[in-house]
């Protein structure tokens, strides 16, 4: 921040008038009565304040060539000569602004009608004088595609509307168009969940009765021959494959149930054995009565 513009403090504006300062003239010197003295006091005192107010509107590089000037009315009379020439192309420069000005549907509709205003203010401010049925209408040629229907039936209409009524329509036009988007917003989402909700439900009664197998337990793949293959079941008490656990004769329960199969079929055994035998003793002694016969 250039200390150069806020070292000299400003006294309150409503205590001065600007164009008095700019358009009085300097109190002279010399022998004064103290009425004069007053007078030019007060005058120095309002000439420091405007001098100030001058120099905060300006920039940097503008307060550098007016900074040594002690006088506000000398100031204004060296800017009027430099730029007062620039008021015809100032005028031609904000009618071309006006001219060129075109709404567009990805702004908001209102901060671009204000933006309007804004430069037929402009315009009215160098002394250009427009109707406002001209207003009205160059700016209902301003309007962007999407209004291109509502801007038509302001056309067709018998009674010219001033520019404040026409921005009122348009501000109305503007909520009801944004009430009618959230209904249709409400009515789609309604009809997205009715169609989800209907597809779900088509797709219960096209499963039902279906049994879907747990963890895929007799899940196939076709190996690189063609052939389906089944899952090989591994036991989870020995680790070896072709059996479960269950069935495995490695564990202790399993190894009782195979001794008791053995004790079991023992006696049928030895019964079978001992019939043999009984058979052959019999058959030799039938031999011997034969012999003694």
């Amino acid at each position: 921040m250039d200390y150069v513009l806020f070292q000299n403090p400003l006294e309150n504006p409503a205590e001065i008038s600007t164009l008095a300062i700019i358009a009085a003239a300097i109190p002279a010197g010399g022998t004064t009565t103290k009425s004069e003295d007053e007078a030019k006091l007060k005058y120095d005192r309002d000439n420091k304040t405007v001098r100030g107010h001058l120099h905060n509107q300006m920039n940097n590089s503008l307060f550098d060539l007016f900074v040594n000037y002690r006088s506000a009315k000398e100031i204004w009379s060296t800017m009027e000569i430099r730029y007062a020439g620039d008021d015809a192309g100032r005028k031609k420069y904000i009618i071309v602004k006006w001219v060129q000005f075109q709404m567009v549907d990805e702004k908001p509709i209102m901060d671009q009608i204000h933006e309007y205003e804004n430069l037929v203010t402009e315009v009215l401010s160098e002394g250009m004088k427009k109707c406002e049925i001209l207003q009205v209408n160059v700016l209902l040629e301003k309007f962007p595609p999407t209004w291109n229907e509502y801007r038509n039936n302001l056309k067709h209409k018998k009674r010219d509307l001033t520019l404040q009524e026409l921005i009122s329509h348009m501000r109305m036009e503007k909520a009801n168009r944004l009430i009618d988007k959230e209904t249709s917003l409400s009515s789609l989402s309604v009809k997205a969940n009715f169609v989800k909700f209907i597809g779900s439900k088509n797709k219960f009664h096209q499963n039902k009765g279906k049994v879907f197998q747990k963890n895929n337990q007799h899940k196939t793949f076709k190996g690189h021959d063609g052939k389906i293959q089944k899952n090989k079941i591994s036991c989870y008490y020995c680790g070896k494959l072709g059996h479960k656990a269950y069935q495995c004769y490695q564990r202790k329960d399993q190894q009782k149930a195979n001794q008791k199969l053995i004790t079991k079929s023992t006696p049928q055994v030895n019964l079978a054995e001992n019939d043999e035998i009984n058979t052959a003793v019999v058959v030799e002694a039938n031999l011997v009565e034969n012999e003694e016969d």
